[in-house]
């Protein structure tokens, strides 16, 4: 359930703002807090992430989540296969594109004959 996809966004907002809340970062993602929880709770199991409490703005206990040496690597490995997997998508988009230009050239010609 925990995608390359989710993993990277995760690391790489926890990198930009240790001190974001599980809602902000389910707000930022798209998910549901659930799935949020879920995935914070894995990234610590794998070693990724450190959760630490400290107190807010509003006296209340929350949590901050820093990246460990080995979630700092892995964010960077995980972006490589980010990369290369956004980079197929885009590839692909460009031949369906390609093909789609074709093909609504050609159409004008087809209906014009039929006429």
């Amino acid at each position: 359930m925990l995608t390359d996809e989710y993993r990277y966004k995760i690391l790489k907002l926890v990198a930009l703002k240790p001190e974001i809340t599980q809602r902000e970062l389910a707000r930022e993602l798209g998910v549901s807090l659930g799935k949020t929880n879920f995935c914070i709770k894995a990234l610590i199991e794998r070693g990724l992430l450190k959760a630490t409490n400290f107190r807010n703005n509003q006296h209340k206990l929350a949590y901050m989540y820093l990246l460990t040496p080995k979630g700092i690597e892995e964010k960077s490995s995980i972006a490589v296969r980010f990369l290369k997997s956004k980079m197929q998508e885009y590839e692909q988009l460009q031949a369906e594109i390609s093909q789609l230009l074709v093909e609504t050239k050609k159409e004008p010609e087809i209906k014009g004959k039929e006429s």
